[in-house]
């Protein structure tokens, strides 16, 4: 009995000890997903500027407190995202996530680790909570302070 005690305390350590990292390489994940899905076309800077939003958003009491949880916010219906209800479109698009591109892939994942290891901000969005294609207007885009294009999106604050 003792040895199965010692033996389960050695586990619920270990699992304190994994769990954090996996919940870091979830985030990261997540990250890395919404750079390449949001704005793998717009290089770098675009990449960067989607992530530098979404830092925002987990440091703003108004919207959830992690970056999976920030970059998978919208309407669910019997817990899955309703098609074209997300905060970030790629999540409920209804396509299937894969990244077929290789080298855009490699640069989202360098984008995440950055973002994810340190509090970066570009001239314009120190504040940006919200940003759109060019090719559209959603209506709540007249109630925010338009902030700076950065190729083909226009970002926000409120």
């Amino acid at each position: 009995m003792a040895f199965l005690i010692r033996a389960s305390l050695a586990l619920v350590a270990l699992l304190l000890f994994l769990l954090p990292a996996q919940a870091d390489a979830l985030q990261m994940r997540c990250m890395a997903e919404a750079l390449y899905f949001e704005a793998r076309s717009e290089g770098w800077r675009g990449m960067l500027a989607v992530g530098i939003v979404i830092q925002n958003r987990v440091k703003d009491s108004r919207y959830p407190a992690t970056v999976c949880r920030v970059v998978r916010q919208g309407r669910y219906w019997r817990g899955n995202p309703v098609k074209h209800k997300c905060q970030f479109s790629y999540y409920c698009d209804g396509k299937h996530e894969r990244a077929a591109e290789k080298e855009a892939w490699g640069q989202a994942n360098d984008i995440a680790a950055i973002l994810m290891s340190t509090d970066v901000t570009m001239v314009g969005l120190e504040d940006s909570t919200h940003y759109h294609a060019v090719s559209v207007r959603p209506p709540w885009s007249a109630a925010l302070k338009r902030r700076r294009q950065i190729g083909e999106h226009i970002f926000y604050a409120r």
